[in-house]
């Protein structure tokens, strides 16, 4: 391969690596030709791209993108390396697993994974990433849940009986009537009058007799 050669292919990668937030690499040695063609139309019918590159050209179109973002990979880039782009986190994650069980083979191997920031390393964390939660998925079971109080009142209103019970339930919230009292004015103070006692009159003084 001439460095130009080599330079185009590092650029093909760098624009995969720049358009996808999520990235595996495999080991797909021992494979014969016949399986990584199924390999492949597996990615394909899943909107999966797979890509096979020497290491060295791989570790520096990443390098020359953000070496300290991507450098968690780099000693994944051994052996036989393939490539799987995905905007689906998961979606390599179940090919390689459904791969495996229909050829009863251990190939190809998880390296590491890119996903959306975070990197897995090593082979045991393939489980693990068959069960990432996409975007779409968090959606349906939100929306579920929102969903879920109508559905049981539908199902209840099956059931005469148990159809009270279900819509009290949704639908029903105690209401409490607040009334609010006036404050209570207070009396203009009544000022007591004072009762003097009354004072005998002196008898008047008798003028002395002649």
């Amino acid at each position: 391969m001439t460095k130009q050669e080599k330079n185009e292919v590092i650029e093909v990668l760098k624009g995969k690596f720049s358009q996808y937030n999520n990235f595996y690499i495999t080991d797909t040695e021992s494979l014969s030709v016949a399986q990584i063609g199924k390999l492949r139309n597996h990615c394909f019918n899943k909107q999966v791209e797979m890509k096979v590159a020497k290491n060295t050209l791989i570790k520096k179109a990443l390098e020359s993108l953000d070496a300290e973002k991507y450098s968690g990979v780099f000693d994944s880039l051994h052996q036989v390396t393939a490539l799987m782009f995905s905007e689906n986190p998961k979606e390599p994650a179940m090919i390689i697993s459904t791969f495996r069980k229909e050829n009863n083979n251990e190939k190809p191997l998880l390296k590491a994974a890119f996903i959306n920031g975070d990197i897995f390393v090593g082979n045991d964390q393939l489980k693990a990433l068959t069960q990432i939660k996409t975007k779409n998925e968090l959606i349906g079971e939100v929306i579920g849940l929102l969903q879920s109080p109508i559905q049981r009142v539908l199902g209840a209103l099956q059931n005469k009986d148990a159809a009270k019970e279900a819509v009290a339930e949704v639908f029903a919230k105690p209401i409490v009537e607040v009334v609010e009292v006036a404050p209570v004015a207070e009396a203009p103070a009544v000022e007591t009058p004072v009762v003097k006692e009354a004072t005998p009159e002196e008898p008047a003084a008798e003028e002395p007799q002649a």
